[in-house]
């Protein structure tokens, strides 16, 4: 089949700012972007700066906005997104600076992730022996130990296109769908004692009260990790816990008090 991309490309060194550039070529049937892509890179232009590495959907290293949606390049076949041959439009990761070309500053990621704690926090003296934890109680950790991390929930996030677009300082911005489930990874654990906590640090701004549930986290995770799911149930286990204070908490006991009393919106 012939493949045509759009590509958008950047290069701070040459100047030329950012712009598209179009390529055509002949790739097998069941190629993938990515294998496209490496195709272009090898055969027709050695200039184009990408991501990847285990070609299997596990490192998440090729997160890129395919005709506007974040995906795995490595994971989308371009039957998929050109059955009639049309031109695919291959751009970097949203909400994150540019590097160059389809390779994203991965930097604010990461300090989000850290920003959560993502380890456990046990308290007491150590067990005599090591804690086994029943199958049930990590049950509802499973989608989220999915997660690799590949940023396509940040990338198409609206909250923090929203946010950077009025210029608000990245380290100021909504924590973003991907550090929240994970927070969530440690708050469900029963291994972690810092749950009061974790939580009162996640309801203050830019926390869980800052989803819009817009939903397109769902839509573009490509493991099925529903990181909206995993920040209302941070909501709940917040509102369990006391923390009824803050702008989005008192909004969610009132909006549930005018239904329960009135049965109106």
């Amino acid at each position: 089949m012939e493949a045509k991309l759009k590509v958008r490309r950047f290069d701070p060194q040459s100047g030329d700012g950012i712009h598209y550039q179009s390529y055509a070529l002949e790739v097998p049937d069941y190629a993938t972007v990515l294998d496209v892509l490496l195709q272009i890179r090898d055969d027709l232009d050695d200039s184009l700066a990408m991501r990847c590495s285990c070609r299997s959907a596990i490192c998440g290293s090729c997160a890129m906005r395919i005709n506007g949606q974040a995906r795995l390049a490595c994971k989308t076949k371009m039957k998929e997104v050109a059955a009639d041959g049309e031109e695919v439009v291959i751009e970097p990761v949203g909400n994150m600076a540019v590097v160059k070309d389809l390779v994203a500053d991965m930097a604010p990621f990461w300090q989000k992730v850290l920003a959560v704690e993502p380890w456990l926090q046990p308290k007491g003296p150590p067990p005599e022996r090591e804690y086994l934890v029943p199958h049930e109680a990590m049950r509802s950790l499973t989608d989220i130990a999915a997660c690799i991390m590949c940023g396509s929930c940040v990338s198409d996030c609206t909250v923090l296109e929203t946010e950077l677009e009025l210029g608000k300082p990245s380290e100021q911005t909504f924590l973003g769908p991907a550090a929240l489930a994970k927070a969530y990874r440690f708050v469900g654990d029963p291994r972690d004692a810092a749950d009061a906590e974790r939580l009162l640090a996640l309801s203050r701004q830019e926390g869980i009260w800052d989803c819009t549930r817009c939903n397109v986290c769902l839509e573009v995770c490509p493991k099925g990790v529903a990181p909206m799911e995993q920040i209302l149930a941070l909501r709940r286990k917040a509102l369990e816990q006391g923390y009824e204070e803050y702008l989005g908490a008192r909004h969610t006991l009132e909006f549930e008090k005018t239904v329960r009393e009135s049965s109106w919106l």
